[in-house]
């Protein structure tokens, strides 16, 4: 069994749609960042950087329990476990990982920071908003070259780079950020067919009725980033 430590963010969505894909057993430890329970001393244990999400699985590496943060490092870890989208060719695995890098160095903080100074932080920053916004914008069009030439980032596979990135590219982010799909046709292309897995559908839904994104009070914007 495999404890996920979550919340239902971009970032939470990634590990709750691969331990679905890959048919893991998983109990679910909410962790409520949006009141600070992140900041605990028994979650830092387990995720020393204090970010959703984390596992701690109770079968690891010599049958213990082993815990993993990082979520980049959680699809990995989930992939060597259970031998699914985790190609044994290594051309074929480091497309991947070099996608899920890219996604992690990338899409993510680029995508947040756009989100960040559109949803919630406390005035508006035209800089912020431009330069963030704006990188967001590059990297739609970058996936939306790269998914004219094949059918998934990584190639003509569906793996953990899509579980990591489409996410960020759900529709409710995509409000978030005023990205407008039908200006990346490919990259809608590519987010209808992850939209469709049943896998995806069921780790999506994981606790969505206390998702919550942008419009922050002061007291959730604090346990989300401290004091300004």
């Amino acid at each position: 069994m495999i404890d996920l430590y979550y919340w239902p963010t971009p970032n939470g969505h990634k590990v709750s749609v691969a331990l679905e894909e890959m048919e893991l057993a998983y109990a679910v430890k909410p962790v409520n960042i949006l009141s600070g329970e992140q900041h605990t001393a028994d979650f830092q244990a387990i995720s020393p950087n204090t970010r959703i999400p984390a596992i701690v699985d109770h079968e690891g590496p010599g049958g213990g329990p082993y815990a993993v943060f990082e979520s980049g490092a959680i699809l990995m870890y989930l992939a060597e476990k259970s031998g699914r989208f985790w190609p044994a060719e290594l051309a074929q695995r480091s497309n991947i990982v070099q996608w899920l890098f890219f996604q992690c160095a990338n899409i993510g903080p680029m995508f947040g920071q756009c989100g960040h100074f559109r949803g919630y932080a406390p005035e508006r920053i035209d800089y912020g908003i431009n330069r963030y916004c704006g990188e967001t914008v590059r990297l739609y069009g970058l996936m939306n070259e790269v998914l004219g030439t094949r059918d998934f980032l990584a190639g003509a596979n569906y793996s953990i780079a899509d579980m990591a990135t489409y996410p960020w590219c759900a529709p409710i982010v995509r409000d978030l950020h005023a990205i407008d799909i039908n200006d990346f046709p490919n990259v809608k292309r590519w987010a209808g067919a992850i939209e469709s897995r049943p896998a995806v559908q069921r780790g999506m839904a994981l606790m969505s009725d206390v998702m919550k994104i942008g419009d922050p009070d002061d007291a959730t914007r604090e346990a989300l980033f401290g004091k300004q």
